[in-house]
């Protein structure tokens, strides 16, 4: 019920502690898309893995940066030391793990562990000069809000976008979260409000929507009278109290829970998807089942008129990408498991025109050091790292930003992570600075500027 009863305070306007300089549901601006899937890996993915290659690690491995032509990089190190351990034993160039291949039309490199991402490169805009400030995985919560941990509760981007626009389906929630999260990330709303929490979705065909069936067995028929009767007591409460908001909301959530009962279970239904279609995302694939299943869903909520879905993906302790050694193993498993499914989902969108109007963004909390950590690993770093976007008025087959020849720093058009939020909001015809709450200025930086180069 409590699935329901946020959506509804939300979609009525109740449970907001302030209210937004413009109405709820009305964009500031003509939008270019209407939906977002926001995929996010946990753990930090290694940048110079996947999609930015950086083939001279491979000519000076094992070697101390201040031993190669990229000496200059040696005096940031200072900054390294006072976020990570042992910063010298990072300063020992690491080799390529992976190969890499130009792909499509536009011949952007891209890892061979990522071979469905590569076929749908000519739909990418990737970001590869990407930067944030926490070292540790509180960086989870940086992507997410743009703002430290430790600078207290902020509301998601998700949130925003709940908070800014009205629903597209009354029968769904309009912002959901799938996939496990930390404890430092498992909330959206805060200074918003509960109601602007995503509403966590479990994708099990057998069990699709937790406490929605009857304890008993109960007819169709039956089922229905017990709706009416509850709308006609429900109705009489209402005009003995007919100013009473939380009421009103309170009745609105029942009848939302009723509309879940049956759209739910018929979403996560995949009986009703061809053996092709399933087959392509690899919901017959052990190694990608589940996040096939959860991109299949994400589709179908997608295409039904859910906002904002996001999906975690290695959630647990830091999260399955952070690759402090067996960087090999750890990536070419991780990448086996989101690949397949990814690709899927863009080739799916595409083909029933929804990529058009859906805006993809492939993301994590920082990218890898250069340098090894241990025998086989790599460090976290947050000087440079690589994101992507498609669909949803972004440009394709574009690649914006540069590290150095090392993968250290972010040297050309460098963008803190609320960057890609103000990209976002901007496809999504949001200005940032009309949704302000009185009483909760927000920092310049907290909004970030889109990254025009790569919108259409």
């Amino acid at each position: 019920m409590g699935i329901a009863l946020a959506a509804m305070l939300h979609r009525d306007g109740y449970g907001q502690g302030s209210a937004p300089e413009w109405p709820v549901g009305v964009p500031h601006f003509t939008p270019k898309a209407k939906s977002v899937i926001w995929l996010f890996m946990n753990g930090g993915y290694s940048h110079m893995e996947s999609f930015d290659p950086k083939p001279m690690l491979n000519k000076y491995a094992g070697k101390s940066i201040s031993e190669t032509p990229f000496a200059d990089v040696q005096k940031n190190l200072s900054i390294e030391r006072s976020v990570a351990m042992n910063a010298e034993q990072r300063n020992l160039l690491y080799p390529l793990q992976v190969g890499f291949q130009k792909h499509g039309q536009s011949g952007i490199e891209i890892s061979d562990w990522f071979p469905h991402m590569a076929r749908n490169v000519d739909k990418l805009s990737i970001v590869r000069s990407m930067w944030t400030t926490d070292s540790n995985h509180g960086a989870q919560t940086q992507f997410h809000s743009g703002r430290n941990q430790l600078d207290g509760d902020f509301p998601t981007l998700g949130a925003w976008v709940h908070y800014g626009l009205g629903s597209l389906n009354d029968n769904l929630p309009q912002f959901i979260s799938i996939g496990n999260r930390e404890y430092w990330n498992k909330r959206d709303g805060h200074y918003l409000g509960p109601a602007h929490d995503a509403v966590p979705l479990r994708i099990d065909p057998a069990q699709p929507l937790a406490f929605g069936k009857p304890e008993l067995p109960i007819a169709p028929d039956a089922h229905r009278l017990n709706r009416d009767l509850l709308r006609q007591l429900n109705a009489l409460r209402g005009l003995d109290y007919p100013g009473d908001a939380a009421l009103a909301a309170r009745m609105a959530s029942y009848e939302m829970a009723y509309q879940m009962q049956t759209s739910i279970p018929e979403i996560v239904d995949f009986s009703r998807e061809t053996a092709e279609t399933q087959a392509r995302y690899g919901v017959d694939q052990p190694h990608c089942r589940e996040f096939a299943t959860q991109l299949l869903a994400t589709r179908r909520l997608i295409e039904r008129g859910v906002r904002f879905v996001q999906v975690q993906h290695g959630a647990g302790g830091a999260g399955s990408w952070d690759a402090h050694g067996g960087l090999k193993a750890n990536h070419e498993a991780n990448a086996r498991a989101v690949d397949q499914p990814v690709g899927a989902l863009l080739e799916d969108l595409s083909s029933r025109g929804l990529l058009d109007e859906t805006l993809v963004v492939f993301a994590t909390e920082f990218g890898r050091t250069p340098g090894t950590q241990g025998a086989d690993g790599r460090d976290h770093h947050i000087f440079g790292f690589s994101v992507w976007l498609a669909g949803g008025g972004i440009k394709e087959g574009v690649v914006h930003g540069a590290t150095d020849e090392i993968g250290f720093h972010a040297v050309e058009d460098r963008h803190y992570v609320t960057d890609i939020h103000a990209t976002i909001l901007k496809q999504l015809g949001l200005d940032s600075r009309k949704l302000e709450v009185p009483g909760r200025k927000r920092l310049d930086i907290d909004h970030g500027r889109p990254i025009d180069e790569i919108i259409a």
